[in-house]
């Protein structure tokens, strides 16, 4: 894998294509990674404690680790 946890990156394909950001979890055993603010998707959570509503939180998901590409820090 060519990039690595901590490492600022750009989105090179998909919905985010030219956002930057910060790889925060690596997977090279499916060669993907989680990057800070990129690949948000809205998720339903269910409420924790008796009584407590659910709510819509966003929550970042891992793109494949061929989409992005190391970005030096200008």
């Amino acid at each position: 894998m060519h990039v690595k946890k901590g490492d600022n990156i750009i989105v090179l394909a998909g919905k985010d294509k030219g956002k930057t950001g910060k790889i925060l979890r690596a997977m090279p055993k499916e060669n993907r990674v989680l990057v800070d603010g990129v690949n948000l998707k809205k998720v339903h959570q269910r409420g924790k404690k008796s009584g407590q509503k659910g709510s819509v939180i966003e929550k970042s998901f891992p793109i494949h680790a061929s989409n992005v590409k190391f970005h030096a820090n200008s």
